[in-house]
């Protein structure tokens, strides 16, 4: 029984992550390119394809979370300690990396898919970084410096939690009054203008938030067992952190190098980020395949594979610091309201900006 389970959430997964790439690849959704968006031509379009998907999964997560469906203190993002150095200095770097590198893990994922080789390099390097910073190098300088600084909440990080802590309520009407007025006014902000009612932006926006909160029931609930048989304790299938977990890709991407470069050693298993990371770029391929956009593409020059390079290390450094991606953080993460996860989101749009006039500072060098 408990292997059919653990299937089962991995081709689930691996479902709704081919439909993921997919929908990527087909809507353009990517948190650089809104970014990019933004600063270079003041348009909101795909900014606002992001605010929806994060709406959506948080009006979900949390609603599962009220029927019971689901336990959102077991998730990484919501422990008690908020580590907001990690968050700030890690978001920084990522963002600034995914500039150089031409998009974040996610659009490198999805890129692959669609034949782009610059982004093969990108992830294999910031698959080696982020792997280093799990339990390398890297890692233990993080441990010794960075999580030293934080500081801890009672019941844990995720907003409504901190609301009913201090105000000494029940956690219900606190998570739902907060849901409700956060995910309204996301709403509101979204459908303001003209071009978020536009279709693309809602089918992105809608099928993104869908797909990272079906990702969260898949490991939350089918894939939890109140009592493992081999140790009588609770567990989540499939799962590196022993977390429930939902879309991210930096951590995984390192997981995913390590199990096909030990894959004889058998403790080296499947989980629900590896075959993720692999049904993005598969759903991409699928949908480049349909739309006759495939092309195969490589560096132009020793330039652009030094910034490529440069940019993967501080995705797979910063990524694993900030303790996630921009999906990971971004969507995932904020669905939970966890106040670590704004942070570092906002700390990512602030990277992305700096690589941004680091490139205009260049250009203008030409």
């Amino acid at each position: 029984m408990l292997p059919a389970l653990t299937h089962q959430v991995l081709w689930a997964a691996f479902g709704l992550s081919v439909l993921f790439g997919a929908l990527c690849q087909r809507t353009r959704f990517c948190t650089m390119g809104a970014i990019s968006d933004i600063y270079t031509m003041g348009d909101w379009r795909r900014a606002r394809m992001w605010v929806l998907a994060g709406a959506v999964a948080m009006l979900v997560f949390n609603g599962m979370a009220l029927l019971g469906q689901l336990n959102p203190a077991d998730s990484i993002y919501t422990g008690p300690r908020v580590l907001w150095l990690s968050a700030v200095l890690g978001g920084v770097v990522f963002g600034f990396g995914m500039v150089l590198s031409s998009g974040c893990i996610s659009r490198n994922l999805v890129r692959l898919g669609a034949g782009n080789l610059k982004s093969l390099v990108v992830l294999l390097v910031a698959a080696i970084a982020a792997g280093a910073t799990l339990r390398g190098l890297t890692a233990v300088l993080r441990v010794a410096t960075l999580e030293k600084v934080y500081f801890e909440l009672p019941g844990g990080q995720a907003l409504p939690t901190v609301l009913a802590t201090e105000f000494h309520g029940a956690l219900g009407p606190w998570t739902g009054g907060a849901v409700a007025l956060i995910a309204t006014a996301l709403l509101a902000w979204v459908l303001k203008a003209r071009e978020g009612r536009m279709p693309d932006v809602w089918l992105a926006g809608l099928g993104a938030g869908l797909l990272i909160s079906a990702l969260w029931w898949v490991s939350g609930h089918l894939g939890f067992l109140p009592e493992d048989p081999r140790t009588l304790e609770p567990v989540y299938l499939a799962t590196n952190s022993r977390h429930m977990e939902s879309l991210s890709t930096i951590a995984p991407i390192a997981y995913a190098l390590d199990w096909l470069l030990l894959f004889s050693d058998q403790s080296k298993t499947l989980t629900l980020g590896i075959v993720s990371v692999a049904g993005i770029v598969v759903g991409a391929a699928l949908m480049a395949w349909r739309e006759g956009s495939f092309r195969w593409e490589g560096f132009g020059n020793v330039g652009d594979l030094g910034l490529h390079l440069a940019g993967a290390v501080c995705m797979g450094v910063g990524g694993i610091v900030a303790m996630g991606c921009t999906i990971g953080q971004g969507i995932t993460g904020v669905s939970t309201l966890s106040l670590g996860s704004v942070i570092a989101v906002a700390a990512m749009v602030a990277g992305a900006v700096l690589g941004l006039r680091y490139q205009e500072w260049r250009l203008d060098r030409v």
